[in-house]
């Protein structure tokens, strides 16, 4: 079914406007879980388009609808919180708050959110949408917790679609990376502890060396790893932390690791921590120390729903060209709370293109400086993506 585009130049009319309020969320950034002031303007804008909005959803979140309430709905969720990164842009409007950036897009992607509200508002009131749309804007994805908060909190009560978006530094601004299948991969915290027993460092035969035990712990993952795992399943385990001792001459009794577990198999993620623990405690066992493991997960893998990632990359293709919308080989070991929704509703996410001619810098950096022209792209693809699926043939509600 094809929709008359009115709302095309409706974007052109408001992308300017669309800009500066990106560059004020840039300039006012809130970490997550305290994003008081970005809800509070999401909500007046929303209200503004003529959308029903609700407030505190999840929190901080905050849940908008528009067309009919009964029936199918399609839904799109954008995340709004920043990041405890010091910004090094020297842009005009760079973070006004010492310590806290939007490092990873989240200002864009609340504007691309506030952009297809707008345009969906002015098709609406052009030709009135046959079926219900909704908009979560999220809290706390960086503690991967706003997902779980909003769905909890009845976020995705009657829907049957979601759609989503992330910037893409590796990407050129006006394309876009869609994927059928796994978008990026679970992810969890792992934390050993390995305990021995201290002694003198000239003697350490009458101690059990906690230290030299972690490291055979670091080591003999990554080899348990390549030797039991099939390596047609990616695993990674990388440990960024590190702490055991006092003294120089004292060896220790106590090392805690703590790092990171990524996969892109869901049903291996929840084998994983199991075997992990089984490995650590025989490492430690073989030299006579003791271990604690504990793990926690953090967020299980997106997986793409191959007909709503068909659906966005037909409309995609026919916003933008069929040679500006790219097929990802590979997924990404990043990790993304989108997941939670999506394991409820099918649903699917695609990358956004924001490097400029010069690049970009990766996402976290405090140097992170996305191509603007992005936004009026994230806001067409999704536009004639959300369009397009209230067009299609019904589907059940999520209950």
């Amino acid at each position: 079914m094809s929709v008359t585009p009115c709302w095309q130049p409706a974007l052109e009319r408001d992308l300017p406007g669309l800009l500066e309020l990106r560059r004020h969320l840039h300039a006012h950034p809130e970490l997550s879980g305290e994003e008081h002031q970005t809800a509070a303007l999401v909500a007046g804008e929303l209200r503004q388009q003529g959308w029903q909005v609700r407030e505190a959803v999840g929190r901080t979140g905050v849940v908008a609808d528009l067309g009919p309430v009964q029936g199918a709905r399609v839904g799109l969720r954008v995340d709004m919180d920043a990041l405890p990164v010091e910004e090094h842009t020297d842009l005009p409007y760079a973070s006004r708050r010492q310590g806290v950036m939007h490092a990873c897009g989240h200002d864009l992607h609340t504007c691309i959110g506030l952009g297809v509200a707008r345009m969906l508002a002015v098709q609406h009131a052009e030709t009135p949408l046959q079926r219900g749309v909704r908009l979560l804007f999220q809290p706390a994805e960086e503690l991967a917790t706003g997902a779980r908060w909003m769905r909890d909190d009845g976020a995705l009560d009657g829907l049957s679609a979601l759609y989503g978006v992330h910037v893409f530094p590796s990407l050129m601004v006006g394309t876009v990376g869609v994927r059928s299948g796994s978008l990026t991969a679970a992810a969890g915290e792992l934390s050993i502890e390995v305990i021995g027993e201290g002694g003198h460092g000239a003697r350490p035969h009458q101690s059990v060396d906690a230290i030299w035990i972690a490291s055979r712990v670091v080591t003999g993952l990554q080899e348990a790893i390549s030797r039991r795992l099939d390596a047609l399943h990616p695993v990674v385990v990388s440990f960024g932390r590190i702490e055991g001792g006092r003294a120089f001459n004292v060896i220790a009794d106590r090392v805690s690791l703590l790092g990171t577990l990524r996969c892109l198999d869901g049903e291996l993620h929840e084998r994983l921590p199991g075997w992990i623990e089984e490995t650590v405690k025989a490492i430690c066992a073989s030299f006579g120390a003791t271990a604690e493991v504990r793990y926690r997960c953090i967020a299980p893998p997106v997986l793409n729903d191959p007909a709503l990632t068909e659906l966005l990359e037909r409309c995609a293709i026919d916003e933008l060209g069929k040679a500006q919308v790219l097929r990802l080989d590979q997924p990404s070991l990043g990790a993304e709370d989108f997941a939670e929704l999506v394991q409820t509703i099918p649903g699917s996410m695609f990358r956004l293109g924001v490097a400029g001619p010069e690049g970009c810098a990766p996402l976290h950096n405090g140097r992170f400086c996305p191509d603007e022209a992005s936004l009026g792209v994230g806001i067409r693809v999704l536009t004639a993506t959300l369009l397009a699926w209230m067009g299609e043939p019904a589907q059940e509600p999520s209950s």
